[in-house]
């Protein structure tokens, strides 16, 4: 398990002392230094039946390294899960659990505070001129290119969306039909793409990014970690803290720091830009987009 400092302590201190505990607690124990990622998404019982022992043995290991009972043990695991340091499927259990225990507040509780911590996290390490540096290539580029696959294609699309608005060349890539590198195809130093892909990274967008800049684009890059492949190639890289209890990575910081993008982009355009956002605005007045009441 690629667990937490905490988490390693502890069967640490499961190892240290797997010689002085009973026969059946060592199963137990074995079982837990063996199959760690168990230990945060499994109920004691389910724990016993796999160590083939019963469930107050594995109380007793637990009270063995120093917690009061199995709950506390399983803590610092759960809390590994919750910070990502475990696969997909670990924590889809881990959700399951949490349903059969009814404590839906506490994921409830576990979601506002990740959704909180993660747009804080994400913007204390981006400065006003990194936002800055970035929205004066986009604005002075030739076409921009946004890629995002899977659950963040639709958030490239969106952002395309507001960002046409009041820009003309903005394109969300890949289109239906097509590939990213197709897409690239005719693109060079006079153009922007914009680049999202989180841990597990996806292929397509990571070649893309390669492709891009072989051709010379600007590369502006949003992902989870500094060591992403997409942050490392990138002219403007952008760390975003995606965590959640759930079991994929949460969009909250990224949309964020995208709306925020924008808005800077805005701000150092020319005053043309103003024009073109309320001409497309009018524009859709007069075509009945819009719901109005009847006075």
């Amino acid at each position: 398990m690629n667990g937490t400092n905490v988490s390693n302590t502890i069967l640490e201190r499961l190892a240290d002392e797997l010689s002085e505990l009973t026969p059946e607690a060592r199963k137990a124990a074995t079982y837990v230094l063996e199959n760690p990622r168990d230990v945060g998404v499994s109920t004691v019982r389910e724990i016993a039946e796999a160590a083939n022992v019963k469930p107050n043995t594995v109380v007793r290991m637990a009270r063995q390294v120093g917690f009061e009972g199995y709950e506390d043990f399983r803590a610092p695991f759960r809390d590994a899960i919750r910070r990502g340091a475990a696969d997909f499927p670990d924590r889809a259990r881990w959700l399951q659990d949490i349903r059969k225990s009814d404590d839906l507040g506490g994921l409830y509780a576990d979601m506002v505070q990740d959704v909180l911590r993660n747009v804080e996290e994400t913007f204390a390490g981006i400065s006003t001129d990194d936002l800055k540096a970035a929205a004066e290539a986009i604005w002075a580029s030739r076409n921009v290119f946004t890629l995002g696959v899977g659950v963040n294609n639709s958030i490239a699309r969106n952002f395309t969306y507001l960002a046409s608005t009041g820009m003309k060349e903005f394109h969300a890539i890949p289109r239906p039909g097509s590939t990213p590198v197709d897409d690239l195809a005719w693109a060079d130093e006079s153009d922007v793409l914009i680049a999202i892909t989180c841990k597990p990274y996806r292929t397509e967008v990571v070649k893309a990014v390669e492709i891009a800049r072989e051709q010379g684009m600007v590369i502006v890059a949003l992902s989870d970690s500094p060591a992403s492949p997409i942050l490392r190639l990138a002219d403007h890289g952008f760390v975003v803290s995606v965590d959640t209890p759930q079991f994929f990575p949460s969009s909250v910081s990224i949309i964020a720091l995208l709306e925020t993008l924008l808005s800077f982009v805005i701000a150092v355009a020319s005053d043309e830009i103003v024009e073109r956002v309320e001409k497309f605005h009018t524009r859709r007045h007069q075509l009945g987009l819009y719901h109005e009441e009847k006075t």
